[in-house]
């Protein structure tokens, strides 16, 4: 534990270039499963992120969240828009790159490819590792309510995404072209709208944003996702596992 009470996990050093980079690594009850990188919004690495490692534990994962900020951490979107204009992304590339060197060389992570679940800003991390950073290293991309541009023809993740329709944060035409753009390149690609929902639908601790029926869909596909995509790689799929509802 790292003190905090209800938390399955414990603070990490990160390997790599740039020492002092940490994470949130959550071990499943079972010891061991595939591997998910979480990679949290421009909030920081807050309670949030830091509990769905832990959820993601709870179904069988091994769950890290590299704090790309390291400590820094936002809970308005004037604050977030000052962090994000401060970041270093050399040191943020650093931390993601060790976090997934983390990931592939610990003994409780089961099977090769791992997940990356990316939340807003997080989600074009997702995109950037699983597309030009370490292609080789992804078997399945979570998007939620966030994109980027990518080489998708060198990925080898099957994608899942979250968005919502008329979102001022992320546009829909910019959410159509990413879904068309990884189509093209031939990976397979379910993007799923939730009408109704806003930006940061899934994240608890914005009341203003949160939706609960459609964060729960949200999960339930996510893990679907992952158990489908991962299981050949350290988990067997869980009974009745599938894409879902239709959205």
């Amino acid at each position: 534990m790292n003190g905090e009470q209800g938390r399955m996990g414990m603070l990490v050093d990160l390997p790599g270039e740039r020492a002092g980079g940490r994470g949130y690594l959550a071990l499943p009850p079972a010891g061991g499963g595939p591997g998910v990188l979480v990679l949290h919004a421009w909030w920081g690495l807050t309670s949030p992120f830091m509990g769905l490692c832990d959820r993601l534990a709870g179904a069988g994962f091994v769950a890290l969240a590299p704090d790309l900020y390291r400590g820094r951490t936002a809970g308005t979107i004037d604050a977030a828009e000052e962090l994000l204009g401060r970041r270093d992304s050399e040191q943020m590339t650093a931390d993601a790159i060790g976090a997934v060197a983390l990931l592939r060389g610990h003994q409780a992570v089961r099977g090769g490819g791992l997940g990356a679940v990316g939340f807003s800003m997080g989600a074009a991390w997702a995109i950037g590792l699983a597309t030009e950073e370490r292609p080789d290293d992804f078997a399945a991309v979570v998007l939620f309510y966030g994109s980027a541009e990518g080489d998708f023809a060198r990925s080898r993740a099957a994608f899942l995404g979250h968005f919502a329709p008329g979102d001022e944060w992320e546009p829909d035409e910019g959410v159509a072209a990413l879904e068309a753009a990884i189509r093209a390149a031939g990976k397979e690609v379910t993007f799923h709208r939730y009408p109704g929902a806003g930006h940061w639908f899934f994240e608890a601790d914005r009341p203003d944003a949160y939706d609960p029926a459609a964060a729960e869909l949200a999960w339930e596909r996510t893990v679907a996702h992952l158990r489908r995509h991962l299981s050949r790689t350290g988990m067997p799929p869980a009974a009745g596992d599938g894409p879902g509802g239709q959205g």
